[in-house]
């Protein structure tokens, strides 16, 4: 290794890593805008990297005490539950798109008697 040399700061801190990963990945994403079927691609890709995270390095890192994995729990709660990252379904898209053609979707919706 070269003396003097400094690694950058991400290397020392994975959060700070982290948060700038998700900073490009959000300019990237901006970048693609009106390019529906990038946009996708890109969806698709976050979706299988969630899922090789939770199924492989999340999983192994569970603990396996009881007592540390309830203040896992516990803590995943209070700072906003599960990362989950819900699949819109063509079915419903489809009905949104239908719903957005009607007329009637900005007039105010009649009163009940």
């Amino acid at each position: 290794m070269t003396e003097g040399f400094n690694a950058p700061p991400e290397a020392q801190d994975p959060q700070l890593a982290a948060g700038r990963l998700v900073q490009d990945l959000h300019r990237l994403a901006e970048g693609l805008e009106g390019q529906p079927e990038a946009l996708l691609t890109l969806l698709r890709e976050l979706e299988t990297l969630h899922r090789s995270i939770q199924d492989g390095a999340f999983r192994r890192s569970l603990p396996e005490d009881r007592q540390q994995l309830f203040a896992l729990l516990r803590n995943m709660e209070r700072s906003g539950g599960w990362p989950y990252i819900p699949r819109l379904q063509l079915r419903t898209f489809m009905d949104l798109l239908q719903r957005d053609d009607r007329p009637d979707l900005h007039e105010e919706p009649p009163l009940a008697a």
